[in-house]
């Protein structure tokens, strides 16, 4: 069976074994209940820890493999299975496209000490044999579980010895609650538990997240349901999530919760709780509510519930103390990463222009795709802005540097273009005083703050567009200041540069720019773009070795400026199989026909 690695992957598994395991034994053994509820239950408890185990460590696809061990191996076993005790093996593999961790570049990662630790802690805790065995690109962690617990046959590695039958030993065993809520189990394996689950809440970026994987890590280990409530930003609370063991109760349950809301602090950790009305055949329990409190501040509510009991053993309850704090500290995480990645969108978008202009007889189209990850802008920048006296302004630029660096000057490189331009200099006059300001600026941080600082340049290619109602085409002037090159296909298929190479901004005070004037005619497009797309690499080669880009732009006569701007971006990623290591920027101005124009 294949199952998505969600929240509801383990309850799925669960359900599927049950079925599996009983059908399986009916078919095998007409007539003779081989398999015991304690057997089943225990069973199916096992696969939704490991199916759990393995959707928190990355899977995005889970097959679940089960199947009944009556084979007769040992002489010993073989008299073990005539007494009509039988072994269940289950098989958890993972089958993402790359296995379930990746390296960043779409390769397979062994999953590592950790998850082997997190896989020998759960097998010791339950008392079972496993082994683990690596793949090509899966991993499978094999448990056996029966009575008893050992079988030869089943290749398991590392076995753990079988817990005594009730009549064996002094002691009856834990009652049906599992061996994980007692009190034994937590004290022996508590910290463990901590431990992964500290593990697997910290790497969360989101609050919901890490709730629901709460209620995963505790339902069933210490209680029979869980439900998490968290504050808003009015200081309200709302139920985040609700988790029972039995899926089929988690709307009766969440709406039993719902009815009585927890209050914005609880006086103290591990207060009573009142037994949610209807909560299933189950009337009466022991449930207990945590406040989820970090750095003085409470961010919620954790509540459990364990049925059948009148009140929790003191070590589940301080384990899910401790819980409860390691909960609220990922919580605190996840609202201080949100805030800051909200504040870090807000001020890339100020970067873009909020809207592109409208041009009269020419369609353009901007595709811009930023490298850095989690980021909205880059080193590149655009733009496209009215100028008046029916003139308009556009720009594509590359800041040097990456990331966060060429980020701080591209909004100020942008706004300073603008100001410039609408300051009436022409595209000769500004390129040479952007140049002196960007040179006098690295010549003050040489001598201020050291030669290092002082390597900030920038390529731009600046234009601007005059359209003509009366014959149709659109005059355009445009320089490139150690920019690729912009291309011009011609209505014939033919393409030219559009204008000469020049030296790159910031670098000679001194230097002169010029610009190259031309009238794109009605169905001829200008194609501009950043090095991310000239540079992109395959190898030794570059998308652009051998006038590359000219032969894609030369297969795109006919299609529209949007459509030559897809082509392009296809092209670039179509390029490599490598990732960007780049920003991308595609700038495409199409002079269009106007009704009622004379033609040219």
């Amino acid at each position: 069976m294949r199952v998505p690695a969600n929240e509801l992957a383990a309850s799925t598994a669960r359900k599927f074994l049950r079925a599996a395991l009983v059908e399986r034994s009916a078919l095998q053994f007409p007539g003779v209940p081989v398999i015991s509820e304690r057997l089943l239950d225990d069973a199916a408890l096992l696969v939704s820890e490991l199916v759990t185990s393995v959707a928190t460590q990355g899977a995005c696809e889970i097959e679940v493999v089960c199947c009944l061990d009556v084979s007769g191996g040992s002489p010993a076993e073989a008299a073990q299975r005539a007494a009509g005790r039988v072994g269940v093996v289950v098989e958890v593999l993972d089958r993402s496209p790359f296995g379930t961790l990746h390296d960043g570049k779409g390769m397979h990662s062994d999953m590592g000490d950790y998850g082997r630790q997190l896989m020998r802690a759960l097998a010791q805790s339950w008392g079972v044999t496993y082994r683990r065995t690596g793949k090509a690109d899966w991993f499978s962690v094999e448990c056996a579980m029966e009575t008893p617990l050992k079988t030869e046959e089943q290749g398991l590695t590392e076995a753990v010895p079988r817990e005594p039958a009730a009549a064996e030993s002094d002691t009856a065993a834990p009652p049906r609650e599992g061996r994980c809520r007692s009190v034994e189990w937590a004290e022996r394996e508590g910290q463990s538990f901590l431990a992964e689950a500290g593990e697997l809440l910290v790497g969360q970026l989101d609050e919901d997240m890490v709730a629901a994987l709460a209620g995963q890590l505790l339902v069933p280990r210490l209680a029979d349901w869980c439900g998490v409530w968290l504050t808003t930003d009015s200081t309200e609370m709302r139920l985040s999530q609700v988790w029972h063991m039995d899926e089929q109760r988690i709307r009766t349950l969440r709406l039993a919760l719902e009815k009585d809301r927890p209050p914005a602090r609880l006086g103290m950790t591990g207060a009573p709780w009142p037994w949610p009305a209807g909560e299933g055949a189950e009337k009466d329990g022991s449930a207990l509510a945590f406040p989820l409190v970090a750095g003085g501040q409470c961010l919620g509510t954790l509540l459990i519930g364990q049925a059948g009991l009148p009140h929790m053993a003191d070590a589940v309850v301080r384990l899910a103390e401790d819980v409860a704090r390691r909960v609220a500290q990922a919580v605190v995480t996840v609202r201080h990463y949100t805030r800051q990645a909200s504040i870090s969108r807000t001020l890339q978008l100020s970067q873009l222009p909020t809207s592109l202009a409208t041009i009269p007889g020419v369609d353009t189209a901007i595709v811009y795709e930023p490298c850095g990850e989690g980021q909205t802008v880059g080193g590149d920048f655009y733009d496209l802005f009215p100028m008046g006296d029916h003139r308009w302004c556009f720009l594509l630029g590359d800041v040097c540097g990456h990331d966060l660096e060429a980020m701080s000057g591209t909004g100020l490189a942008r706004h300073l273009v603008r100001l410039l331009a609408r300051e009436g200099h022409g595209v000769e006059a500004l390129l040479n005083r952007l140049n002196l300001a960007m040179a006098e600026e690295a010549a003050e941080a040489v001598t201020f703050r050291g030669e290092h600082e002082g390597s900030r340049f920038l390529s731009l290619l600046y234009g601007e567009l005059e359209p003509d109602g009366v014959t149709g085409g659109t005059l355009c002037t445009i320089a490139s200041a150690g920019h690729p090159l912009p291309l011009r296909l011609s209505t014939d298929g033919s393409v030219t540069p559009a204008a000469a190479p020049q030296m790159l901004l910031g670098i000679d005070k001194l230097e002169e720019f010029h610009a190259n004037t031309f009238t794109l005619a009605p169905g001829e497009t200008l194609l501009c773009v950043t090095d991310g797309v000239t540079e992109r690499r395959r190898g030794t080669r570059q998308l652009d070795d051998d006038d590359g880009l000219t032969e894609i732009l030369r297969g795109c006569i006919g299609l529209g400026a949007k459509a030559v701007a897809e082509r392009v971006r296809r092209a670039v990623h179509d390029f490599s199989t490598e990732p960007m290591d780049d920003d991308l920027a595609v700038l495409v101005l199409e002079a269009v026909p106007v009704f009622g124009a004379r033609p040219l």
